[in-house]
């Protein structure tokens, strides 16, 4: 079985395709700049790795030239579409309309339509690669993989925001969480490496990546997470705030001489990392202007490390019981003086990491860096959510059968 995962973005595209007997990425890609001068597709394949430039107007043209290169005769990895058993979606937000992952349906894309409010710049996007790929490839079965859909067995006295019951009834204001693929994937690994399977396991995993999210797993459910309503709550990131005041919108509105949206697209593009900083949201770029002695860098670095502590403390005490600590994401996979100033002073509640190997990971592997006294677990465990929307896919697919 071959299943191609498919995540839009606004202006991007990225593809992987995937051999299930195996579960071997046998093509990948981004098509970047859609709608914009100096579209390009990168992929790798047969050949190796590619970059093309070609016109993309819109995301059912990228579809298109990618399902071209996935079957070019010369450097193609199929002979034809109908090897592709079915299409695997990434979609931000589920609401409290989709709990699971799901075959897609004209009651599915209904349903979708009465979500847009909630993440109007994801959904449009997503939305785009969904009908792009229905409408190229009719006869082929298409999925949606929630990133909000682990974060669905959240408790309401963890989801609830203190507004009136009835504005939450009629407009369903409340935390719904992001990142949920990933969280759910490395949760799925971090058993793995203790020997037990997810149930009976309690691990917080912090998936740090230019968005940034915690999370608290019981018994492998999701029942609290640091991202609310949209992606913008929680940990500083890379452009986003994270954490404030609710009052800061109306301050900043009437100080700057904006309105309430500009004010908020302000704390999710001009805020977090970058804002703090004045260098940039890379966290290669932020590291090096430490190096230089730049202290509003440092202070950049200092406030998340700060925040991802602070929500680790947290949680431990909403668990009770912390089998493990897993770090994710680009940041938390290969950045480790971040993982080491997040858990510092946090040995009294038995969390101890071995320094020297901390610093000396192979990149691209799940390890234990945690000291053989410590009580609690510590780990690093690359993310793969493209995995996770294929084996979604694949078990929703044979359900059918």
């Amino acid at each position: 079985m071959k299943i191609l995962v498919i995540n839009a973005g606004s202006s991007s595209l990225k593809f992987q395709l995937f051999d299930m007997r195996d579960e071997k990425v046998i093509a990948k890609g981004n098509c970047e700049k859609i709608g914009m001068k100096g579209s390009f597709v990168g992929y790798t394949m047969k050949e190796g790795k590619k970059e093309i430039m070609i016109d993309m107007p819109n995301h059912k043209v990228a579809i298109k030239k990618v399902l071209e290169l996935l079957t070019d005769k010369e450097e193609g990895v199929i002979k034809d579409l109908k090897e592709i058993s079915a299409v695997g979606h990434r979609f931000v937000q589920g609401g409290w309309l989709f709990d699971r992952s799901v075959i897609i349906t004209q009651d599915t894309i209904d349903k979708l339509n009465k979500l847009v409010d909630l993440s109007p710049l994801h959904a449009h996007a997503n939305m785009a690669g969904v009908e792009g790929c229905m409408d190229i490839m009719k006869d082929i079965p298409q999925t949606i993989i929630f990133d909000t859909s682990f974060h669905a067995t959240m408790p309401p006295k963890a989801y609830m925001y203190g507004i009136k019951y009835e504005d939450y009834e009629k407009y369903h204001v409340r935390k719904y969480g992001f990142h949920g693929t990933s969280h759910r994937y490395v949760t799925g690994e971090v058993a793995k490496l203790l020997n037990k399977s997810p149930k009976e396991i309690n691990v917080i995993t912090v998936h740090l990546g230019n968005g940034s999210s915690i999370t608290a797993v019981q018994g492998g459910k999701s029942i609290d997470t640091t991202m609310g309503l949209t992606p913008l709550e929680g940990l500083i990131m890379g452009t986003r705030s994270g954490d404030l005041d609710a009052t800061v919108v109306s301050y900043l509105a009437d100080k700057k001489k904006m309105s309430a949206s500009e004010v908020v697209n302000y704390l999710n593009k001009e805020s977090g990392i970058l804002g703090v900083s004045g260098v940039s949201s890379d966290m290669r770029e932020l590291n090096e202007a430490i190096k230089n002695g730049n202290e509003r860098a440092r202070l950049a670095l200092d406030m998340l490390i700060y925040r991802v502590k602070k929500y680790i403390g947290s949680y431990m005490a909403v668990l009770g019981h912390v089998d493990a600590i897993v770090f994710t994401g680009g940041i938390g996979e290969n950045q480790e003086d971040l993982r080491e100033g997040a858990l510092e002073g946090l040995e009294n509640f038995g969390i101890k990491i071995d320094k020297k190997k901390n610093l000396n990971l192979p990149r691209g592997t799940s390890e234990e860096i945690s000291t053989k006294d410590s009580k609690i677990k510590v780990f690093r465990v690359p993310t793969n959510e493209e995995l996770l929307i294929a084996r979604d896919t694949k078990e929703l697919i044979e359900k059918t059968k």
